[in-house]
């Protein structure tokens, strides 16, 4: 018998249940594959030194700058290596295998090749996780359930607190992490806003190392073939300049979905249940970043999971303080200001954007506002509007 089994060791998960095991509670963390690379271009802020200050130590690549470009490839470019701390950009396995161990250093047990498929539950109650392994059936049982199992999570369904996600409530994308000689500059991550509903990114992960990718966003994903969106983008000429190599050796590829519409607020907690990281929508509605935002999320159940605990209290009276934490809230509310301008930035085939980047090309204000709307969750003027508009 566990305090806390918790379904998913990602960010989210192990967070979560690195926080619970530092305060003497006894943690089960389940996980399909510690060797599963989850797809995804890899980019974490520095914001995640704060729950992370361990990561200062590791050979990350470091980023001190970003460049986005419209459709038509008007580009805002902006440096930051003087002005705030370096983020870092990781290949996911070594990443989230790094975090993990750390849970498991505060005293999780880590249970592998665990499919996590159904609750197991007495008189209409959830008292633990069932899971399909290579050795058949296993039952671990906890007063306080977790999932964070990403997306394609079977419990979150299994709980009646949210339905299937929809296609035009999603983003799907595809990437891949290749080596060669290149002409990127390697303190930069690059946005590659499309005139469809979809952005690409090129991210380095060292001198001759690069993640690339493209996706479809929301009702994007029925009018444009992922797979042709992806190879479009990694053909174009103006992408090519970045590649004067004729072949590149491919390190790994995979595609993915994502949630695109912010926080299912009404899905996050339920009697001796909480729903964190991508199986709660902890993604970032504009660039598709979840890595910050995930372990957000499992540090904040994680510290109400043990409050929880302490009073003996695991309802979903006590469990909301999960939706409550000051964090969640301006997660939720920063996602839903993001939601708003995806919408405008992709109006008329991305002309919105464009005109944007455009005047920022000449009038250092615009530019100011926009690095503002991007990085720090500012919605646009209503003078900029005007300006766009006009």
């Amino acid at each position: 018998m566990y305090d806390v089994v918790i379904s998913g060791a990602g960010p989210a998960g192990s967070r979560c249940a690195q926080v619970i095991a530092e305060k003497g509670y006894k943690v089960a963390l389940i996980e399909r594959d510690a060797n599963w690379r989850k797809p995804c271009g890899g980019a974490v802020s520095s914001r995640i030194f704060k729950y992370y200050p361990q990561l200062r130590t590791q050979n990350f690549h470091r980023i001190s700058g970003t460049a986005i470009y419209s459709g038509d490839y008007h580009k805002i470019e902006y440096p930051w290596k003087d002005i705030k701390n370096y983020s870092i950009n990781v290949d996911r396995l070594e990443f989230d295998n790094f975090i993990r161990n750390i849970a498991i250093d505060a005293g999780a047990q880590l249970f592998d090749k665990n499919l996590a498929t159904d609750f197991i539950t007495k008189d209409n109650k959830r008292i633990g996780i069932k899971t399909r392994t290579p050795e058949g059936t296993k039952e671990y049982f906890g007063r306080i359930l977790v999932i964070a199992d990403g997306m394609s999570s079977r419990l979150a369904l299994k709980t009646g607190l949210r339905n299937k996600w929809q296609i035009e409530e999603i983003g799907l994308a595809k990437c891949a992490i290749m080596e060669g000689e290149n002409n990127l500059d390697k303190d930069i991550i690059s946005f590659f806003f499309r005139k469809y509903k979809g952005y690409g990114w090129i991210f380095p992960l060292g001198e001759k190392r690069f993640n690339i990718g493209c996706g479809t966003w929301l009702e994007g994903n029925l009018k444009k073939n992922l797979n042709q969106a992806y190879h479009e983008f990694i053909n174009e000429p103006f992408i090519k300049k970045f590649f004067p190599k004729a072949e590149y050796k491919e390190i790994w590829e995979g595609s993915y979905p994502l949630p695109a519409l912010g926080v299912k607020e009404e899905c996050l907690y339920g009697d001796n249940v909480l729903i964190i990281g991508d199986a709660a929508g902890f993604v970032s509605p504009i660039s598709g970043e979840g890595i910050h935002s995930s372990v957000v999320s499992g540090n904040a159940a994680g510290e109400i999971a043990c409050d929880a605990l302490t009073h003996g209290d695991v309802s979903s009276q006590s469990l909301k303080k999960y939706k409550q934490y000051p964090n969640i809230k301006k997660i939720i509310r920063n996602f839903k200001i993001k939601v708003s301008i995806v919408e405008f930035l992709f109006e008329n085939e991305g002309q919105n954007l464009s005109k944007m980047l455009e005047l920022a090309e000449r009038d250092d204000s615009v530019r100011e506002e926009i690095i503002s709307m991007f990085l720090s969750n500012s919605p646009p003027s209503k003078e900029l509007l005007l300006r766009i508009k006009s």
